[in-house]
């Protein structure tokens, strides 16, 4: 195996090589650290590389292989983290110079998940600050780099967990996505993201002003990668109200299943966006190729009406509420975006706040409408694909679009309504930039949208095509 081949290698196929004795972990988890000495500077994907850990465990983990210990089902496989989430004894800055020092003494539940599945952590990725922005930027360096097309934007927040998978500097990662940060670094770095539905992942530790929208996930370069990740931290946690009883559904089955006879909705817009007409093209494409597997397939625009100024509320009035004692004495190390949301956050009153919850509410049931009649509901994952660092689009198909969601209309729906999405690689534009297609379901019903990935994936791979670094 070639020292790119084992860069990219799934990580399921990973666990079965090192089960097996074919794999050694050391010998992976040092291929994986040279490789992020060599390109993380180019990228900035990783924040803290926890080399002597990763290299203490993936000794521990050989041991146990060549020792005939029973494995889990990670056992050996490199994994990073957004540093979003603890790892103990790691510093965890949350994407700003306000925690720097800041250093954890326990790990968050999913990273305890990890652990017990044979996981090994490399490292915390990079993320904006707070997780506040669609683009990975903040004061602690350079901004997270697009491995497609370095002078190009990750995507944001979990920028760093997409760039360091696509750039094959680690075949599994944690993101979060609070209006898209999963999927949208996902689509842009040309790899599988999944925010899966709201409580279905524990967090109870670090949701810090993100209860209502948000949620973690796993970023992955295959589905069933991803499928894997996500069996493994999902579940019930009492110490998080906010997590579901109900059992996860079997995720690994379910990438085998057919779909025909599924019924899909497409939509270019959702009703309301403007999108770049060459991404809206391929999304279309990709999502009419499932006509040729039995899938019904229809074209429908939603009315959901207007939902973004509720949103912007709420999180203004959240994170004000978690984070806004900084503005008194921390607010000259804050990024400016953060500091303005603050700043807005604290004028936000009670009845605004009531107000807005009300309409979210209006919005979740004229969304389930959709899917009185269809099973998913499918779409372009962003509006475009990404563009330089620090120069969001202002125009998009000749129409002035929002500074802060224009480029990036499409995913915050699935975090009001609380429901899966997800983003697979569906093209690439004619400047070679990938393209994502969002597959979105029902709350609870991630085994759909997996399955429906799965099928996409099988007549259109997507693994094999690597950027070149």
């Amino acid at each position: 195996m070639s020292d790119t081949e084992l860069a990219f290698t799934p990580a399921w196929r990973m666990a079965e090589l090192i089960r097996t004795k074919r794999l050694s972990p050391v010998e992976l988890v040092d291929h994986l650290l040279d490789r992020i000495q060599a390109l993380n500077p180019k990228l900035n994907a990783y924040l803290a590389v926890m080399e002597s850990e990763a290299r203490k465990a993936a000794q521990a983990a050989e041991t146990a292989v060549m020792e005939g210990a029973e494995l889990p089902p990670l056992h050996g496989v490199p994994v990073s983290i957004k540093d979003l989430y603890f790892v103990k004894g790691v510093p965890n800055t949350f994407g700003s110079l306000v925690y720097k020092e800041f250093v954890p003494d326990a790990d968050s539940v999913v990273v305890e998940r990890l652990r017990q599945a044979g996981a090994i952590i490399l490292g915390k990725t990079n993320t904006s600050e707070f997780g506040l922005s669609a683009t990975t930027e903040n004061r602690l360096g350079d901004d997270c780099r697009n491995p497609w097309n370095l002078k190009c934007t990750a995507g944001g927040s979990s920028g760093g967990a997409a760039a360091a998978v696509a750039a094959g500097l680690g075949p599994l990662a944690i993101g979060s996505d609070y209006g898209g940060s999963i999927r949208i670094p996902a689509s842009f770095c040309g790899i599988f993201g999944l925010k899966p539905s709201h409580g279905r992942v524990p967090s109870h530790d670090c949701r810090r002003g993100m209860e209502l929208f948000g949620d973690i996930g796993p970023i992955a370069r295959t589905v069933r990668d991803g499928a894997l990740l996500l069996s493994i931290i999902a579940g019930f946690d009492p110490r998080d109200p906010f997590t579901t009883r109900q059992s996860p559904p079997n995720l690994l089955e379910a990438l085998d299943r057919e779909v025909k006879g599924l019924r899909l909705a497409w939509s270019p817009d959702l009703g309301y966006a403007r999108v770049n007409p060459e991404v809206r093209s391929i999304a279309e494409r990709a999502a009419l190729s499932f006509q040729s597997l039995g899938c019904l397939v229809e074209e429908v625009r939603p009315a959901l009406g207007e939902f973004f100024p509720a949103y912007d509320l709420i999180t203004l009035a959240d994170q004000y509420a978690f984070n806004g004692h900084l503005l008194a004495g921390e607010a000259d190390k804050l990024m400016p975006y953060v500091k303005s949301i603050l700043e807005h956050g604290q004028r936000v009153t009670l009845a605004q706040y009531s107000q807005a919850l009300r309409q979210i509410e209006h919005f979740r049931r004229r969304l389930a409408d959709v899917f009185e009649s269809y099973d998913l509901l499918l779409s372009p994952t962003t509006a475009v694909p990404a563009f330089p660092i620090g120069q969001r689009p202002r125009i998009i198909d000749g129409q002035e679009v929002s500074p802060v969601w224009g480029a990036f209309p499409l995913t915050a729906p699935f975090n009001i309504s609380g429901w899966p999405a997800a983003s697979v690689p569906c093209g690439f534009s004619t400047q070679g930039l990938p393209i994502g297609l969002q597959i979105a379901g029902r709350w609870g019903e991630e085994a759909t949208v997996l399955q429906v990935a799965a099928a996409w994936e099988r007549i259109q791979p997507w693994s094999e095509k690597l950027p070149s670094l």
